[in-house]
């Protein structure tokens, strides 16, 4: 099983990436206040944004609330109580995290579709980080669940073994990548949000406030797949380093590049419409951003995935070795 002091830094690995999407998110319902569009909110909207930004508060508030606990209750030593902390307060923060990305997408999206649109709009926010922070793992503890059904569960190899140590550095490293792109997705996503209440945004074209609002979505759905592993080591895996786990990271991580690149795009097109005043320059310019985004983090990666393994199968054919498929 994953030593105590592995399963505590991968849990504060994991509450430092909640806490950068949480602090952003706070810094824009700061800010909406102060914005020219907000007072053109129906009353209701403006109620609403104090109540996502309490929802934000009280996600920052658990997330901080493991370092306070780890300093002042367990005098900075790792205990399994610190542990089991940590995965609660992470399980309890993502809910007020899911209502505020869910209220503020209504709110944004509500002078552009209607209060009926921006409602479903919203609710399907919610409901989307809902599943993929809760019901995804659910569904999973579910069927391991199932599979330990007349077995004993918690046997696992020594600690001390090779495999582990570099299954620990792997999970280690998706959690260093996963915290390299989010930043900048949450920075992009509070510019989004802030933009539509500023008194310039009233002024674009239909199409481009349209445009606009898709690219924050899928900005949202980037955030979300980004966030899942977080919940799902926790959640799922308790904090233990299982390969399972690493693959799973892998692929969320690799998923939430697909909506981030159409999302940069999506606002880039917004931008160089706006300055050119031409469809086809603004269009055509982001088509090729898009390009050389899916060129370079998928087309030539899983060139290189094909070549070293067609490398592998080849050097293996020489020594006369079997290969293993796939």
């Amino acid at each position: 099983m994953t030593d105590l002091k592995h399963k505590i830094n991968s849990g504060v690995q994991e509450c430092h990436i909640l806490v950068l999407g949480a602090q952003v998110l706070l810094g824009f319902h700061y800010r909406a206040v102060f914005e020219k569009g907000f007072e053109k909110l129906p009353s209701f909207s403006q109620y609403l944004l104090v109540g996502s930004l309490v929802m934000m508060l009280l996600a920052v508030g658990l997330l901080i609330g493991i370092v306070a606990y780890h300093q002042m209750a367990d005098a900075g030593e790792d205990t399994e109580h610190l542990h089991q902390i940590i995965t609660r307060l992470i399980g309890l923060a993502l809910l007020p995290f899911a209502a505020a990305i869910g209220i503020s997408l209504y709110i944004a999206a509500e002078s552009v579709i209607g209060f009926q649109a921006a409602a479903i709009f919203g609710s399907v926010a919610l409901a989307t980080a809902l599943f993929f922070w809760y019901g995804l793992e659910a569904v999973c503890c579910m069927n391991r669940m199932n599979a330990f059904v007349g077995d004993e569960p918690g046997k696992e190899e020594p600690s001390g073994d090779s495999p582990h140590s570099d299954r620990r550095q792997k999970i280690s490293t998706v959690l260093e990548e996963i915290r390299v792109i989010l930043p900048g997705a949450q920075a992009l996503m509070g510019f989004q949000l802030a933009s539509m209440l500023v008194e310039g945004f009233e002024k674009l074209p239909l199409s481009s406030r349209y445009v606009h609002l898709g690219s924050l979505s899928l900005m949202a759905v980037a955030i979300i797949l980004l966030m899942t592993p977080a919940s799902f080591h926790r959640l799922v895996d308790r904090g233990e380093h299982t390969e399972g786990f690493h693959r799973f990271a892998g692929r969320m991580l690799l998923a939430g590049m697909v909506p981030l690149a159409l999302g940069l795009c999506g606002d880039l097109y917004i931008v160089t419409y706006k300055v050119t005043g031409s469809f086809a320059v603004a269009l055509g310019l982001s088509l090729m951003m898009l390009a050389f985004f899916y060129g370079l983090w998928f087309g030539y990666t899983f060139y290189r995935r094909h070549m070293a393994t067609t490398d592998r199968k080849n050097a293996l054919s020489m020594t006369g070795q079997p290969h293993e498929s796939g």
